[in-house]
This record gives structure tokens, C-alpha cells and sequence, in this order.
């Protein structure tokens, strides 16, 4: 099994608002503008992510089956390109851009569509006759649009789920694992091992420098709405990051407290190696993606592991079973000449259930399709069948897109870190500064 080394990062506020202005400046509207002939032989440009030689042969294999099944397009494939490459050449524009573009930053979606770097996909997909919402399930149609611009589809997804170390629940004497927050907090506590000053296990990280442990992926559970109807930050006032960063920061407490853990989360290996303090057994459970499964079969650990969803609130315990969900997507670029070629592509990489399926299948990402989700011929394994399941679950939320970019969710990240560091002491008090800094910097790109 194949997966995917690449975390989703959201860059600095600075950069993303100055990037959201830029390319704002270059583009005009991005619906129409396609008028070649998509049955003229044809060659077009790929730009994508995938650098590991499993997933470019994955990608190559999907390319050539699209190609055999229309000989007169054909697709120049470029991988291991960044979001910063693509930014420069879609604003540059000439014959050397390209025609269809892949990035795995859901969080630029709303740069992509707002400044029309990428086209409105809406009459492309309606001419083709299919319905977005009876096609994609909720999260990727979310993540792959911005204020009605369906400008990216979702290609492939990732799904958050719980890892944990069978051996250490049956030594601790634990028999299921949580299926909800004070549940989680109950094991963490027993899976915990004092050594010395620090552990030799410790059940669950919850700092936020820690791996995926981000306030996003944990905020999922409470399903935050992050922004009104007019597109300003409820972060302030819908209960959910208050709830979420409420319990993160009473686990941590539980478990030794900010200054031992952090000293913990220094000395631990590496995320995207063998030395993963998962994989090493030195943390009991672990909140992360489906990739992970590949890399620990494919490694020389030697933790007996199993997959659950992630616990959720107390109080919403009949929606356990959901998570966080992100992924690849994929658009037609505004300077294409070759938009109707490009199209066909596009229409093949993201709702081909066979595509979808065999991609999927071979670099270990969970299918981004109802259709593709609910085939028997997605691998079958017990515990990558759990994120099928957790990317299925209607319960299951995401983070939106924003015209500046993940910014809204750097500024959440820092006062995650102040507030569990102690260096700010009043949460309320910093949500609502949170607040106003995430409308301050939306109104300096719109």
C-alpha cells in the first residue's frame, strides 16, 4: 500500500492575503471561455502532486486508461508540482500554464475560485448531465467550491479516524475503544506511563504541535460553522471551538500537563517515518488519516493496531461514526484554450467509478464519489473500510474555503497554541480576538 506524505499546512497571513490579492488582480469572470473542439486530436497539460514512484505510476495508469478510452485527447502529465508553481504559472499564463491543475491544499480552493485562476465547473457539469449532489458527498462539495463557484472537484479523499494499540488496550484492560470524549479522556489517563520525568507511553497526544492533533481536526467532532450566511466568524459565538479547545486543554492537564507533554512531543520521531511515536508504541492511540494504515504495514513495526472513528462530545453520542474530511481536488485552469478537452479529463479522473475505484485503491486514499464509496471493489480491508465508512457518514464535516486561504484556521492554530501553553488564560476572550483578526484579514481581499 501506497500513501500519501503530504500534511495540509495552511501558509502564513501575510503571504495567503497577498496571494488572494494577486491573483484577484489577474483574472476576470471564470464562467465560459470554452470553445475548442473536444474532438480534435488534442494534447494537455497535467499539473499535479504526486512525486512517490508508486503514485505517479498510480496517476500514469489512470492517464492511460483515459487516454484509451479517448484516443483523440491526449495528456502531457507534470508531478510533484507545488501550490506556489501552480499560483505563478496560472498568473503568467501562455502557452507553457496548464490546462487542468491538481493540488492536495483544499484550503486555496476559495483563492481558486474567487479569483477565477480556476473555471466555474457548473456548465461543464450540467451539459454532462450530472447533479454535483447526487454525485459527491457533502464535505467534498464543500472543500471544492466558494460562495457558488464550483471552480475543483474532489479528487480522492482523506478521512480522520482513531489508531489504536490493541496489545496496550488489552494490557491496560480496556476491551473496545472510545466512543466518546470523556471515554477517550478515561483511556488516555490509564494508557498513561509515567518514566522518571516524562513516559514511556502515553495514551493519547493532545498538543497541537503533535502530528494531526490540529484544533480543525479535533474541532470536527463538535461540527463548527466557522462563518455566518455574510461570511464572518462565528468562532466567537457558535459554542463548538469553545467546546473543543475547552476539552483539549483539560486532557492535556490530565496527562501531566503542557510544559511535560511538549517535552514528550520533542523527543518523539518523526510523523512521516518509522520512528512515528505510533509506531514505536509509544502513544496508545492517535488521531490521523487513512495513509497511516499503509505506512505502518509497510514498515518494520511492530504495533498490533486497529481503526475506529474518533470519539465525539458526549452530548451528540448518537453521531459517532463521523470525522474530518479533506483531499485532493482538481480544476481547469481560466487560461486554458483546451477547456472542453480539459473537461473530458476532469469528468473521467472524478466521476469514472472505475477511475475513481483503481486510483484510489492503488495509493491508499479513501474514493471521493458516492458511487466509488459504495463499490465492493474498494480494497476490503476491516480498517480501511472504517474511513469508507467515516467518509460516508452523513454526520461527517470539513473545513470551508475562504477567499484568503486557510488563514482563518492559522489564526484558530495560534490561539491553540497560546491557550494551552497558558500564555492566554481567558478563552472566550481570545475567540473573540480571534474573531475580528479573521474578519480583518477576510476584508483586506475582498
Amino acid at each position: 500500500m501506497t500513501h500519501r506524505l503530504i500534511r495540509r499546512r495552511v501558509a502564513g497571513t501575510a503571504v495567503t492575503a497577498a496571494l488572494a490579492l494577486a491573483l484577484t488582480s489577474c483574472f476576470g469572470s471564470s464562467k465560459g471561455g470554452a470553445s475548442d473542439n473536444p474532438d480534435a486530436d488534442v494534447t494537455i497539460t497535467f499539473w499535479h502532486g504526486w512525486s512517490a514512484p508508486s503514485e505517479v505510476k498510480a496517476i500514469q495508469a489512470t492517464i492511460d486508461a483515459f487516454e484509451k478510452a479517448n484516443p483523440n485527447i491526449h495528456v502531457k502529465a507534470v508531478g510533484n508540482i507545488t501550490d506556489d508553481k501552480i499560483n505563478q504559472a496560472l498568473r503568467a499564463g501562455g502557452p507553457s500554464a496548464p490546462d487542468v491543475v491538481s493540488s492536495f491544499t483544499t484550503d486555496n480552493v476559495g483563492e481558486f475560485c474567487n479569483s477565477h485562476a480556476f473555471v466555474d465547473l457548473a456548465p461543464f457539469l450540467s451539459k454532462s448531465g450530472i447533479d454535483p449532489e447526487k454525485t459527491f458527498p457533502g464535505p467534498q462539495l464543500s472543500y471544492t467550491q466558494y460562495n457558488g463557484n464550483q471552480c475543483a472537484l474532489p479528487l480522492l479523499s482523506d478521512a480522520y479516524g482513531l489508531y489504536y494499540n490493541k496489545d496496550a488496550f488489552k494490557a491496560a484492560g480496556i476491551s473496545a475503544p472510545p466512543k466518546t470524549m470523556s471515554e477517550l479522556d478515561a483511556d488516555a489517563v490509564k494508557l498513561t506511563k509515567a518514566s522518571g520525568d516524562g513516559y514511556s507511553q502515553i495514551g493519547f497526544m493532545p498538543d497541537y504541535h503533535f502530528y494531526e492533533s490540529t484544533i480543525t481536526h479535533f474541532g470536527a467532532q463538535w461540527a463548527p460553522t466557522y462563518f455566518d450566511a455574510e461570511g464572518k466568524s462565528t468562532v466567537a459565538t457558535d459554542p463548538a471551538i469553545n467546546s473543543a479547545m475547552a476539552w483539549q486543554k483539560s486532557l492535556l492537564d490530565q496527562l501531566g500537563g503542557y510544559d511535560k507533554l511538549d517535552k514528550f512531543r520533542t523527543s518523539a520521531g518523526e510523523e512521516f517515518s518509522n520512528n512515528n511515536a505510533f509506531m514505536t508504541g509509544q502513544v496508545a492511540m492517535m488521531i490521523d488519516g487513512e495513509w497511516r494504515a499503509g505506512m505502518i504495514d509497510d514498515s518494520n513495526s511492530k504495533v498490533d493496531y486497529g481503526v475506529a472513528p474518533f470519539p465525539v462530545p458526549d452530548d451528540q453520542a448518537a453521531q459517532y461514526g463521523k470525522g474530518y474530511i479533506t483531499g485532493t481536488i482538481v480544476g481547469i485552469a481560466s487560461t486554458s484554450e483546451k477547456q472542453n478537452a480539459a473537461w473530458e479529463f476532469v469528468k473521467y479522473l472524478t466521476t469514472d467509478t472505475d477511475a475513481v475505484v483503481n486510483f484510489a485503491n492503488a495509493i491508499h486514499n479513501v474514493p471521493s464519489t458516492i458511487a466509488a464509496l459504495a463499490s465492493p471493489r474498494v480494497s476490503q480491508d476491516p480498517n480501511f473500510q472504517q474511513f469508507i465508512k467515516i467518509a460516508s457518514d452523513p454526520n461527517s464535516t470539513t473545513t470551508p474555503a475562504s477567499p484568503n486561504g486557510g488563514d482563518y484556521q492559522l489564526v484558530l492554530q495560534n490561539l491553540g497554541y497560546d491557550y494551552q501553553s497558558g500564555k492566554q488564560t481567558d478563552l472566550q476572550s481570545g475567540l473573540d480576538d480571534a474573531a475580528h483578526q479573521i474578519d480583518t484579514n477576510l476584508a483586506q481581499v475582498q
